[in-house]
C-alpha cells in the first residue's frame, strides 16, 4: 500500500507518496496553509484522498542521536496529525535529508527561487524512501 511521506515545516511542508508496490517514493508538492493545525488537517485530507496506508514524518535528531527542540515540535505536529486521521503515523530520522536536498538541487543546477520552492518537496521523497528502503531491507 501507499505511504506518504512529510517533511513538517513552519513556513513550508513537503509532500511525497510511494507507488502502490512500495517500491518508489515521488515527491508531490509542497503546502504552506499557516499554522500547525491547519497544515495537519491539509496532511489528513491528502492521505486520505490518496488512500494511504501509513504517514511517515520526518523527526530531526541532533547528529549524536539525541532529539533536541525540534523534534518536541514534531511529535506535537503528530498529535495534531492524530486528530484528523486514523492512519498510523510513523517517523523517520531526517538529520541529513535538507543537506542532501541542497547537495542534489546544485549538482542539477537548481537555485533561486525555484530551489526554494522544491526542496521541501525533494526532502519529504528522500525520507520517504529512505523509510521504505530500510522497510524493505529489514524484511529481507
Amino acid at each position: 500500500g501507499k505511504y506518504l511521506g512529510v517533511d513538517y515545516g513552519d513556513k513550508r511542508t513537503g509532500l511525497a507518496e510511494c507507488d502502490p508496490s512500495g517500491m518508489l517514493a515521488s515527491g508531490i508538492g509542497t503546502i504552506s496553509e499557516g499554522g500547525m493545525r491547519k497544515t495537519a488537517e491539509r496532511v489528513a485530507r491528502e492521505a486520505e484522498s490518496r488512500l494511504c496506508k501509513k504517514i511517515i514524518i520526518g523527526l530531526p535528531k541532533n547528529m549524536d542521536g539525541t532529539e533536541g527542540d525540534r523534534a518536541k515540535v514534531i511529535y506535537a505536529f503528530a498529535e495534531l496529525l492524530s486528530e484528523y486521521t486514523k492512519i498510523p503515523l510513523d517517523f523517520y530520522d531526517e538529520r541529513m535529508t535538507t543537506m542532501i536536498a541542497y547537495r542534489y538541487m546544485g549538482e542539477t543546477g537548481t537555485f533561486g527561487k525555484k530551489r526554494k520552492n522544491s526542496v521541501d518537496t525533494l526532502s519529504a521523497e528522500i525520507i520517504l524512501q529512505s523509510y521504505i528502503d530500510k522497510e524493505r531491507n529489514a524484511s529481507n
